[in-house]
């Protein structure tokens, strides 16, 4: 399971979920238990009820993150780091419904690069180019907070997003 509770060694974890509507973005925190499992995530991502686009942002530790988009029959999924599922449920979850296998640890210990799986395309109809969503996840400098803030900022909800999760908007800057 995931412990929501930041410690000193850590970075930041959160989850939120971000709703579009006419008016604009409206991000807040979903609730402690949300990262548990991805069938937990999903629940209160569609709780957040919303006319338009409903997404969840998940970062974990600040080291991998995930973005999560309910669709009718179904979740569309970008995960920054899959060897993130050798040590957390939810990323063996996320793994699992993109059917995608979960390295090994060899696999994991001989690649120095980001492992991103999942839809690059899931924000293209919001602005999120598939282009764009591959250098942001294949960049190995950025933390997984910095990869969200980033997404965020191209859909434009930066400001929004660290507010919700009690991050600074100096991020790489």
């Amino acid at each position: 399971m995931t412990d929501f509770e930041d410690d000193q060694l850590d970075g930041p974890t959160f989850a939120v979920a971000a709703t579009r509507s006419a008016e604009g973005w409206d991000v807040r925190p979903l609730p402690e238990d949300a990262a548990d499992s991805l069938d937990r995530l999903v629940e209160c991502l569609r709780a957040s009820r919303s006319e338009g686009a409903v997404l969840g942002f998940v970062c974990i530790d600040d080291d991998w993150c995930a973005i999560v988009r309910p669709v009718p029959g179904g979740v569309r999924l970008l995960i920054s780091d899959a060897t993130a599922a050798l040590d957390d449920y939810l990323a063996t979850d996320m793994l699992d419904e993109l059917d995608v296998d979960t390295p090994t640890e060899e696999e994991a210990e001989s690649s120095d690069e980001p492992w991103p799986e999942g839809e690059f395309d899931l924000l293209e109809d919001m602005g999120g180019s598939e282009q764009v969503l591959s250098v942001i996840f294949d960049d190995p400098d950025l933390y997984a907070s910095e990869q969200l803030m980033r997404v965020a900022e191209e859909l434009g909800f930066a400001e929004d997003l660290a507010d919700a999760a009690g991050l600074e908007l100096d991020y790489g800057e």
